[in-house]
C-alpha cells in the first residue's frame, strides 16, 4: 500500500522534529559579574538551584504532564550561520546564548480521549479512519520549557539576538543535527504572549523528506532571566492544522517568575 504524504511526515517528524523537542542541554553555575557603571552592582545571575526552584513543576500546568526532559536526547542544531545560531539553539531546547545557569523541564498536553476507544472492529478503522485516529492521537503540544540567568545585561542581549535572528533569516536557513543535514525554508515573527519584561516569538519552517511543516520558539525575559519555549505538535503538522507554542505553560511559567 502506498503510503500518503501524511504518513510521511508522521515518521519524519517523529524522528526529526519531535527529537527536537527532546532536545537540551545543561551548564553548571558561572561566574559572578562585576559592578556596574552607575555604581550600583550589576544584576548577578541566579545559580541553577535557584532556577530548579522556579521552574513549572507537576501539577502546576493545567492539561500537562511536566517533568524532566529524557536523559535520550538528541544532540542539538548547528548552523554555520552566526546571526541565525540563536534560533538554532532555542529549536534545540537551548537559551538563546550561553548562559551562567540553567535548567530544563517537558511539559506534553495531556490526551483527553484515544481517538480508536470507540472502534469496535478493524472495519471501524478502515478507509482512511485509521490514519485519521492517529493523527488525533498525535494531536498534543510537547513543549520543552529552559530557564537561563545572566549577569548584567547579559539577558537583554540574549532575546535581543533572537529578534535580530528572526529579521537576517528570514528566507531560512541550514543546519544539521547529529550529523544529518536539516534545512529551515523560513523564518517569521509570531505572536508572543503577553508575560514579562520583553519577549519575542517566530515559527520556522522546517523542510523533511520533501514536507514543509511548522515548529514555534518564543523568547520571555524576566529580569535577567530568560525562559525560553520550544513546541511541536506532530498530529498538528499532519492534519496541517495551526498551533502555536502552548499558551498554558508560558502563563505558568511565568507566574512562577514574577
Amino acid at each position: 500500500m502506498k503510503r500518503s504524504s501524511g504518513v510521511r511526515l508522521c515518521a519524519t517528524a517523529a524522528v526529526g522534529a519531535l527529537s527536537l523537542a527532546l532536545v537540551t542541554g545543561c551548564s553548571d553555575e558561572g561566574s559572578k559579574g562585576a559592578g556596574g557603571t552607575d555604581g550600583k552592582p550589576a544584576a548577578r545571575a541566579l545559580g541553577t538551584a535557584e532556577l530548579k526552584k522556579l521552574i513549572v513543576a507537576g501539577g502546576e500546568v493545567p492539561g500537562y504532564k511536566v517533568g524532566a526532559v529524557p536523559a535520550t536526547r538528541a544532540k542539538p542544531i548547528t548552523t554555520d550561520s552566526a546571526e541565525c545560531r540563536p534560533l538554532a539553539r532555542v529549536l534545540s531546547g537551548l537559551p538563546p546564548a550561553e548562559a551562567a545557569a540553567q535548567t530544563d523541564r517537558l511539559a506534553t498536553q495531556d490526551l483527553k480521549k484515544d481517538p480508536t476507544d470507540d472502534a469496535t472492529s478493524l472495519d471501524d478503522m478502515a478507509d482512511g479512519k485509521f490514519e485519521d485516529a492517529i493523527k488525533k492521537s498525535m494531536d498534543l503540544d510537547v513543549t520543552t520549557v529552559n530557564l537561563s540567568s545572566y549577569d548584567g545585561d547579559g539577558a537583554a542581549k540574549a532575546l535581543a539576538s533572537v529578534s535580530a535572528a528572526v529579521r537576517a533569516c528570514a528566507g531560512g536557513f541550514d543546519g544539521k543535527q547529529s550529523g544529518t543535514g536539516m534545512k529551515f525554508t523560513k523564518v517569521a515573527e509570531s505572536k508572543a504572549a503577553a508575560a514579562g519584561d520583553e519577549s519575542v516569538a517566530f515559527e520556522a519552517i522546517s523542510k523533511m523528506d520533501g514536507d514543509s511543516a511548522p515548529v514555534y520558539g518564543e523568547v520571555v525575559r524576566h529580569g535577567n532571566t530568560l525562559a525560553s519555549y520550544y513546541t511541536v505538535n506532530i498530529g498538528a503538522m499532519m492534519a496541517k492544522k495551526a498551533y502555536s507554542v502552548s499558551p498554558e505553560v508560558v502563563k505558568a511559567q511565568s507566574a512562577k517568575l514574577k
